[in-house]
């Protein structure tokens, strides 16, 4: 009985022994971790400062229409907001009767002035009429001219007189509505030429003074990135807002990113002050922990960890400051699975 559970036990002994032996490599080998790597670099980073608000028309294009004579708006072609073309109707007004009135009065006196002229000719020629009468007629035909050019100037030739647009553009303002009467030279539309848009931002009071016209500015539409571009910064306040409570900005907006963007929609902005050279490498890559940030860098087929400070938090690529060496390559994918001196092996990403 003991003889053939002796035997038994090596059948199961050897059994156990065979496997081991016909085990895959990767189980006999000490266990590492597959990662992906990539090459540190060096770049060129800033320092910003954050900056929130809203696309606005630029105050210096904006252009306050209105006509040289008053009258009654008798048609009003557009609204607040609207785009226009150059050459488009924007309202039509009847001329006021006594600006009509002063117009066919100087068109009478020229008539009156050329016929004196002609009559002091003739007297003239028969020796009737002296030099200084025909002087004086000439001057009173050439007054009348005169006047009957600044008449026309004014618009009162007709008895109705169109507005319009005098380039592609936005009516930002309507200051009348239709049966209004209204003096010479009242505003009557005011209009921002098209692509003529500003970011107008404010920025936190405690880091305004880091601030600077001249400054490049990296612009977002909050609705998305294929409206960003880089403007100017052409003003910093130098007051809180009361509404707000930020210090106001206004950044010029590039016209390619102008013609994407409406006025009044919400815009956001990075005010670059300062540039600085920093280790560029994949956000992912960075980890954290009691000690601090730090990353790792594959050596000699291991895990080395390295302690850095971020410089440039910003974007899935950021910046790094710490003592890198550049022919080593950085652990990305994995890399939250190691710890310092554990074996590693790279795999395809």
């Amino acid at each position: 009985m003991n003889r053939i559970v002796n035997q038994l036990a090596l059948c199961l002994l050897a059994t156990l022994l065979g496997a081991c032996s016909n085990a895959p490599p990767d189980a006999q080998a000490t266990s590492s971790v597959a990662v992906t790597t990539i090459k540190p670099e060096r770049r060129v980073f800033h320092h910003s400062v954050y900056a929130w608000g809203e696309v606005a028309a630029d105050s210096r294009a904006l252009e306050h229409l209105s006509l040289a004579h008053g009258g009654l708006i008798s048609e009003l072609a557009v609204t607040s907001g609207q785009s226009v073309h150059k050459g488009d109707v924007l309202l039509r007004m009847a001329t006021d009767p006594a600006a009509l009135r002063g117009f066919r009065q100087a068109r009478n006196a020229l008539a009156l002035a050329r016929g004196d002229l002609a009559r002091i000719k003739r007297l003239a020629a028969q020796k009737l009429a002296t030099d200084s009468q025909l002087a004086a007629a000439r001057k009173a035909v050439a007054d009348a001219e005169a006047a009957l050019a600044a008449e026309r100037a004014q618009g009162t030739t007709q008895g109705s007189h169109a507005l319009q647009a005098p380039a592609d553009g936005v009516i930002t303002t309507v200051h009348v509505g239709r049966g209004n009467r209204v003096a010479a030279n009242a505003p009557l539309l005011d209009f921002s030429p098209a692509h003529a848009l500003v970011a107008r931002l404010g920025v936190q009071p405690d880091q305004s003074d880091q601030l600077a016209p001249g400054m490049p500015v990296h612009l977002k539409s909050v609705y998305g990135d294929r409206d960003a571009a880089y403007g100017t910064l052409d003003m910093v306040g130098h007051a809180v807002d009361t509404g707000s409570h930020l210090v106001p900005v206004r950044v010029t907006i590039p016209a390619a990113m102008a013609s994407h963007l409406i006025n009044g929609s919400p815009i956001e902005g990075n005010i670059q002050t300062s540039s600085f050279k920093a280790w560029a490498v994949p956000r992912d890559a960075v980890l954290k922990d009691q000690q601090g940030p730090y990353l790792f860098q594959l050596r000699n087929g291991k895990a080395a960890r390295v302690a850095v400070k971020v410089e440039a938090p910003g974007g899935t690529t950021i910046g790094v400051s710490g003592p890198l060496q550049a022919n080593l390559p950085v652990i990305v994918h994995g890399a939250y699975e190691l710890s310092d001196g554990d074996a590693v092996r790279e795999s395809t990403p």
